[in-house]
């Protein structure tokens, strides 16, 4: 039974719940997106990060 064979039942009860249920989805969708954006900018983060570090354990090398 899909959500289009319900609504023709038009039983007020179930409309509601798919409408809630098209709602969540809908906003889980903006949250994976949102999550997804910011994996990106943590794996910059990451990179840029573990390039200093190999620069400042170059620069340590080369002093001793």
């Amino acid at each position: 039974m899909t959500s289009d064979d319900i609504k023709r039942g038009s039983n007020p009860f179930l409309l509601q719940e798919i409408s809630d249920l098209e709602k969540t989805i809908k906003k889980l969708e903006r949250r994976i997106k949102e999550l997804e954006a910011d994996r990106e900018i943590l794996k910059q983060d990451i990179d840029r990060l573990s390039e200093y570090n190999q620069n400042l354990e170059t620069i340590m090398r080369s002093r001793k």
